[in-house]
């Protein structure tokens, strides 16, 4: 599968895209017109084939010239972060669901669940509150405005993590009622409190709950990876625009092999 990575080489007037849109950039950079001296360095950046020429050469030309290289600093004890991988999300017996990309999603993070919890490391879900209905509208607060909520008897199945993943004794499960695992609950006092060093972040959808959350981590000074096999969304465009988004300012965009040699690597 076709994940978004791309070879490119940049100099300061040109822009050459290659392969395919997980992208590695090779910039030469003319630093002497007389003795003609170049600086070669590369990186790797999430770039799909939807993202305008224009927008490449603007954003790698200068607002990311001189973007860091190397590999996201994981530290020591990374955690794998599971957003809302419900059967809400994941199946299609839900309309929220989307099982076309949240099933082989959820086969992917169990992969990186499995890695993670052989090396002893932290792993944390979040799905949606489970409050009687009175209290439920209220946890939902504005998304009220935008959908009806589901009846405590739907909600069960609804809120229930996909079996494939579902955690076992010892894995928290943070209860949410807005699209960031951090805002209104305990995550990042229990991140703090057992020295988490970086952040994995996985899950459904890509540009709603798995944005909000990797922004609120970056924001926390949690270095944040996202292994773009492991996230999904309903929408191919505002998953790509999203990913691209996230890789240029906020997280390290990667496939999850790289992100697996990373975590071996540290543990």
């Amino acid at each position: 599968m076709d994940h978004g990575f791309r070879k490119m080489v940049a100099e300061p007037s040109r822009l050459d895209i290659k392969l395919n849109k997980f992208s590695m950039y090779t910039f030469q950079i003319n630093q002497n017109d007389l003795l003609y001296l170049f600086l070669t360095f590369t990186l790797i950046m999430y770039i799909p084939d939807i993202i305008p020429r224009e927008d490449i050469d603007n954003l790698l030309g200068r607002y990311r010239g001189n973007r860091e290289f190397g590999d996201p600093v994981l530290g020591e004890k990374p955690a794998l972060l599971i957003v809302d991988m419900t059967n809400g999300f994941v199946t299609d017996r839900f309309r929220t669901g989307f099982s076309k990309t949240g099933m082989p999603c959820a086969s992917n993070i169990a992969k990186m669940l499995d890695l993670f919890r052989r090396n002893s490391l932290p792993v944390f879900y979040t799905r949606d509150m489970t409050a009687e209905q009175g209290v439920y509208r209220l946890h939902r607060g504005a998304w009220n405005n935008k959908s009806v909520p589901l009846s405590d008897d739907q909600r069960e199945d609804y809120n229930t993590i996909y079996s494939e993943i579902a955690p076992i004794k010892g894995e928290p499960v943070i209860e949410k009622s807005k699209p960031s695992a951090f805002f209104g609950t305990p995550l990042v006092s229990m991140l703090n409190y057992i020295g988490v060093t970086g952040i994995v972040v996985t899950g459904m959808v890509t540009s709603g709950c798995v944005r909000a959350t990797a922004l609120d981590a970056f924001s926390y000074n949690y270095t944040v990876a996202i292994p773009v096999d492991c996230v999904a969304d309903r929408s191919r465009i505002s998953h790509e625009v999203t990913l691209f988004d996230l890789d240029l300012k906020y997280a390290y965009v990667l496939p999850s092999s790289d992100i697996a040699r990373i975590v071996e690597k540290k543990s």
